[in-house]
């Protein structure tokens, strides 16, 4: 599922999720190891533990905000050093013992922020995550 929604203020949050055949823990460790880190960030960023900067290759960057394992992480996230901050939520959600819902939402960015793209970076992110859980 993806969801774009434009609020009155011009800010834009982008929401995709999937169910995925996986127990929440086998999903937290892909999102957790070096390649899923790269899959969600970018080369190079690796979240780290609240507060702990990160920064990837390509210049994004943010601050992990909250981390609760199996559950949720929060983070901020900047296209670029001068860029204004958004906020990621990744949650997952077990249904059943081998049966996770992951939902990523990214907020707060702006009207001329590349929501396509964005989805499509996400979706591929699910679709990453998916094919590496065990």
């Amino acid at each position: 599922m993806t969801e774009s929604v434009t609020d009155t203020q011009t800010s834009v949050t982008t929401v995709v999720s999937r169910v995925v055949e996986h127990p929440a823990k086998s999903v937290w460790a892909v999102l957790l190891s070096a390649a899923g880190q790269a899959e969600l960030l970018g080369d190079g960023a690796s979240l780290g533990d609240k507060g702990d900067t990160w920064k990837a290759s390509d210049g994004t960057w943010g601050i992990t905000r909250s981390y609760h394992p199996c559950e949720e992480m929060r983070f901020s996230w900047h296209k670029n050093e001068d860029s204004p901050r958004t906020w990621v939520e990744i949650s997952l959600t077990q249904l059943a013992p081998a049966q996770t819902k992951i939902q990523i939402s990214h907020d707060h960015a702006h009207a001329d922020f590349d929501v396509a793209a964005m989805t499509a970076h996400w979706e591929a992110a699910l679709e990453y995550i998916d094919r590496e859980a065990i």
